[in-house]
């Protein structure tokens, strides 16, 4: 089996941030996604917000759960820690770790299916804890990794790979957000670079949970049931040699539009979505005004994009002030501070009784 790498040569003109490192040290390894996923844009979104922050690489971890944008955190900053948990308990790893050492950055990446399907509870009490993690939700309405079916997000009448339409309604993270009190919650999309890079840098630098749902293109389930150039189709009326599968190739979406306006974006698949940009009249810290606006734009078909809501940092106690943690990481605590002894331990036991 032949593995593709990437070079490890950096042109001497790229320019270095404050810790004399270039965009190169906060790549990871070469995508294995499609060609023209949305993932992959917010992937490059990352490594800039990192690259503008100056994060030292290892002082970054980077965890998700189970679908395609599981394998996000593998394409970017390789110089971190990384932990890759099973589907919808990204947010569990996340707590224990962060529990254990409140020095280092958090970013979770998830998708829509890992968030508010199988992984929704721990989703909900991870904000419900004001966990201090960056939690983005690449979220494109199907299961890639298992072929194209409905997610929890995906909206009344889209269709599916083989023509199936959906009739449940969708689950919206943001407002969802809005309704545990998440003191960050931001909505963009994979192709608004422009306004992608700023909400991470400011969701990575933010004191306790910060949710950006990233609108992210799906580029392979875009055939449609009649066609006979569909894979379905294809897969009915043909017996292949070898179990094979192809992908065409797509450009990434990118668009730039002002800020109070709304523009209406193609997708692969010739569906069309209409995204919104905040206007500069809009107040982010009413979190009332702040769900009413979404659910607004959401009746008539857009998606609000920008910084949704933000609450005062003295309004709402983060996961390390609620549970004392310790400044300092546990690895670096003697044994007796970790195991105080069986006197400290009846002491602890007897205020359950």
């Amino acid at each position: 089996m032949t593995f593709i790498a990437k070079p490890k040569v950096t042109h001497p003109s790229l320019p270095p941030n404050a810790l004399g490192l270039t965009r190169r040290a906060y790549e990871g390894a070469l995508s294995t996604l499609c060609a023209g996923c949305g993932h992959d844009s917010i992937t490059a979104a990352i490594v800039e917000a990192c690259w503008r922050l100056s994060l030292e690489p290892q002082n970054l971890v980077k965890l998700s759960g189970i679908g395609c944008s599981s394998k996000t955190t593998a394409y970017f900053v390789s110089g971190a820690h990384g932990f890759n948990a099973v589907h919808g308990r990204m947010p569990s790893i996340a707590t224990g770790a962060n529990a254990a050492n409140r020095r280092l950055s958090y970013i979770g990446v998830s998708g829509d299916g890992d968030t508010l399907s199988i992984g929704l509870g721990q989703f909900c009490h991870a904000i419900r804890r004001n966990l201090d993690m960056l939690y983005i939700i690449e979220n494109n309405g199907v299961y890639g990794l298992t072929k194209g079916q409905f997610s929890a997000s995906a909206d009344i009448g889209s269709r599916a790979k083989k023509g199936e339409t959906n009739r449940q309604p969708p689950i919206d993270p943001v407002l969802l957000a809005l309704d545990l009190g998440a003191p960050f919650v931001a909505r963009s999309f994979s192709g608004d670079k422009r306004q992608l890079v700023p909400l991470i840098e400011a969701g990575l630098k933010h004191r306790g949970f910060a949710l950006i749902d990233i609108l992210s293109p799906c580029v392979t389930f875009n055939d449609h049931e009649g066609s006979t150039k569909s894979y379905a189709y294809t897969r009915e009326h043909y017996e292949p040699a070898v179990l094979a599968d192809f992908v065409p190739r797509e450009q990434p979406i990118s668009i730039d539009y002002p800020p109070g306006e709304a523009r209406e974006v193609a997708l692969h698949d010739g569906s069309r979505i209409v995204l919104r940009k905040i206007g500069a009249d809009y107040d982010p810290t009413d979190r009332t005004a702040a769900h009413a606006a979404v659910q607004a734009r959401g009746g008539s078909g857009e998606y609000l994009t920008g910084l949704i809501y933000l609450e005062a940092a003295d309004r709402h106690a983060e996961f390390h002030q609620v549970n004392a943690t310790p400044e300092a990481p546990l690895n670096s605590l003697p044994f007796e501070q970790l195991s105080p002894g069986s006197t400290a331990l009846r002491t602890i036991l007897a205020r359950y009784r």
